[in-house]
């Protein structure tokens, strides 16, 4: 099993850590040839705008688009979580739009309105959560599973082999989440 790990932007290395902790192969995805014979991707924290534009100006976005959609399966943490929706407010057109559910961006406001709590994820109790500038998830679709819910709001989903978290797993020492995908993976 080897994972990808989108390494154009944003925090890629602490993903790549949680995966050495786990004694899991991982890869970082920086170019077209990276995706061959990779099992599942995580797509890390970051600015999703640029991720997007240089997963376009890398000819990334169509070859992980299409695997996606043919099964890879995908982590997707915050501005990943915003890469994956197919609907995005305040009116941005979607990047992947593998997942079909709508984010608010920078929902939780500024960097002063990061902020960590505890909650549920599915099947896994008492997980720390870390949210910076984080996105929630206002509107899902049919076979779009609620994960968690914080405060009323959706901050993680799964749906086929796609998990997008509002939230930073990678920031904490708890590997449940990665141990969950791992998974998926399987």
């Amino acid at each position: 099993m080897k994972i990808g790990i989108l390494a154009v932007q944003g925090a890629f290395i602490e993903h790549q850590a949680a995966l050495d902790q786990l004694g899991i192969s991982s890869i970082a995805i920086r170019q077209k040839k990276d995706l061959n014979s990779i099992s599942g991707i995580i797509l890390p924290g970051g600015e999703s705008t640029t991720q997007s534009k240089l997963l376009h100006s890398l000819d990334l976005f169509h070859p992980l688009q299409s695997m996606i959609n043919h099964g890879l399966p995908v982590l997707a943490t915050c501005a990943g979580l915003i890469l994956l929706a197919q609907n995005i407010t305040p009116d941005k057109s979607p990047h992947l739009a593998t997942l079909p559910v709508k984010v608010k961006r920078n929902a939780y406001g500024r960097q002063l309105g990061s902020f960590e709590t505890v909650g549920n994820v599915g099947e896994i109790k008492n997980y720390p959560m870390t949210f910076i500038r984080a996105p929630y998830i206002t509107d899902i679709s049919d076979g779009v599973e609620t994960l968690s819910t914080i405060d009323g709001k959706i901050v993680a989903v799964k749906y086929q082999k796609q998990i997008g978290l509002a939230f930073h797993p990678e920031m904490t020492n708890d590997l449940r989440i990665h141990e969950a995908f791992l998974k998926v993976v399987a």
